[in-house]
């Protein structure tokens, strides 16, 4: 019995951690927007809020990938330049191929898998550090973004229900992006909560060689949550170029901070074993309110990258404080 008890009590910590952690990043998100609320008058009008909406969609979906691979104490620095690439890849299938534009989003999807099953080999086979791998697939999706594109744009001019597919709307005046965002979180919450990949996601990030020892297949299922990363790239690369109506060949640096810092600011832990789907969502609309919030107010964007750098270390510093307790 007392030992059973012992073993409750951690839990019981780590949860009432999760629920502490989500609730401080929820109510950093409601000041934040209270805060900016009353400094512009321009800041709480439907217009601006549904812009920020926008901007929390790519972002967004690109962390809930990050989610996961950060869960497994692993990194991946490359979902900006791939979400590029995918991109690139649907503007070819359904501008220069004339396919339809349900297989120029297969493409997209695929591409991504591709690409984060290739930084899943690199790392759970060969052995290469998930920041060195990640890097190096960062500029090869880049190079290969301006060389499939012929570094020039990709328009989608002649494919106007490609546009539709985010910035029409289906409920209310929300754009569809939004929606596909809120989807795939809910799919994204139901892997991690409901599903083996979730469940090994977390034990390898917890302890990697324990979960090796009870017979799981570490590489497999680690190339798999990588996978799954790449995954939410080719969707959020559908989504932005159906935003811009274009794949753009040189956007996508930067992308992967602020989807790395919109999953630590959400309370999921660096070290690897902790983390939710909820958090990360709250995370990435912190980032995208911030962000909008301080060009509301023309502070200089190298000001804004201070004020989100320092957050990010906040979130981090806590994380640790959070572990030590535990």
């Amino acid at each position: 019995m007392a030992s059973a008890a012992t073993t409750a009590a951690p839990r019981q910590s780590i949860l009432r951690s999760d629920a502490a952690q989500k609730l401080l990043a929820f109510g950093a998100l409601i000041l934040i927007f209270a805060f900016f609320s009353f400094a512009s008058p321009v800041f709480f009008t439907w217009e601006n809020i549904k812009g920020i909406l926008l901007a929390t969609a790519v972002n967004g979906i690109l962390a809930l990938g990050v989610t996961f691979i950060i869960i497994t104490a692993g990194i991946d620095l490359s979902v900006g330049t791939v979400m590029t690439l995918c991109a690139v890849m649907t503007g070819v299938a359904i501008t220069n191929l004339g396919l339809p534009i349900p297989v120029g989003i297969l493409v997209s999807l695929l591409t991504g898998i591709a690409a984060g099953s290739v930084n899943g080999f690199f790392i759970s086979r060969m052995g290469i550090p998930p920041f060195i791998a990640t890097l190096g697939m960062m500029m090869m999706a880049r190079g290969l973004a301006l060389v499939i594109s012929g570094v020039k744009p990709i328009y989608f001019n002649d494919a106007p229900g490609f546009r539709n597919l985010t910035m029409g709307t289906l409920v209310a005046d929300i754009p569809n992006a939004v929606i596909i965002l809120f989807v795939a979180a809910i799919i994204a919450a139901f892997i991690l909560g409901k599903t083996v990949l979730g469940r090994y996601a977390v034990a390898m990030g917890s302890n990697e060689e324990a979960t090796r020892l009870s017979g799981v297949n570490v590489a497999n299922w680690k190339t798999a949550v990588y996978a799954l990363g790449g995954f939410f790239s080719g969707l959020a690369g559908v989504v932005i170029a159906s935003r811009l109506n274009s794949a753009q060949p040189a956007l996508g640096m930067g992308y992967e901070l602020d989807a790395i810092a919109a999953v630590v600011i959400g309370g999921t832990s660096l070290s690897g074993g902790q983390g939710t789907i909820l958090g990360t969502v709250i995370g990435a609309f912190i980032i995208s309110t911030l962000t909008n919030g301080l060009r509301i107010l023309s502070v200089p964007q190298e000001w804004q990258m201070v004020v989100t750098g320092a957050i990010v270390i906040l979130a981090v510093y806590l994380d640790i404080v959070r572990r030590r307790r535990q």
